[in-house]
């Protein structure tokens, strides 16, 4: 499975907390999916599953006309809801959210949440279902999953048990990673942190 983050969208540059489903790639993102399909033109991938979002199903829909696939929509992938701060940008959200994601990965506290929004325990749960399924329907084959940072964060970082590991490095746009899963633990080889991987090791039981 190559996992990648969604190419920069307008959000982004805004500085906009929360999931934001409308929000769309910027000129410089389009660039960044089509140098992501580029980057895995030769690894035989069969799919590709991307969040709802519109950003994420821009990258994805720009990514599968140059590798010939079908793109599917899941809805488990999107990113993490925080409720009535929802497309804040002011400096207090923005400390708020990054506290609560240092928990989350960190800590290992799912408890905690961004204003009325999503806590770690179900955005855990539901990322993990999305790729476990994903994982089990293309067994033997390699498939592209494209979500959002936080989101994709502390699932990953739940099920490959990386925790500290990857914590200041935060998954930079429409760069592919492999995670892997064997039936049994999943395995997180390396972790994308601006132009380079660095190597992590770690696992979670099944």
């Amino acid at each position: 499975m190559l996992c990648l983050r969604h190419a920069e969208s307008e959000n982004v540059t805004a500085g906009a907390a929360g999931a934001l489903p409308s929000a769309r790639l910027t000129a410089k993102g389009r660039l960044q999916a089509a140098e992501a399909a580029r980057r895995v033109i030769g690894e035989g991938t069969t799919r590709i599953y991307a969040s709802t979002a519109v950003r994420a199903r821009q990258t994805a829909d720009i990514m599968a006309r140059t590798l010939g696939v079908d793109v599917v929509p899941l809805q488990d992938l999107v990113e993490v809801h925080v409720g009535r701060a929802e497309g804040a940008v002011d400096p207090a959200t923005r400390a708020r959210t990054a506290a609560v994601l240092r928990s989350w990965i960190v800590e290992g506290d799912l408890g905690e949440a961004v204003a009325d929004g999503e806590d770690g325990h179900a955005v855990t749960a539901r990322v993990a279902a999305a790729l476990t399924s994903i994982a089990a329907e293309h067994a033997g084959e390699t498939v592209a999953v494209i979500g959002h940072v936080a989101s994709l964060t502390t699932g990953l970082s739940a099920l490959c048990g990386l925790g500290r590991q990857v914590w200041g490095a935060p998954l930079p746009h429409a760069v592919p990673f492999l995670v892997e899963w064997d039936g049994r633990a999943w395995q997180c080889p390396s972790w994308p942190s601006g132009t380079a991987a660095q190597e992590v090791t770690g696992a979670a039981g099944s």
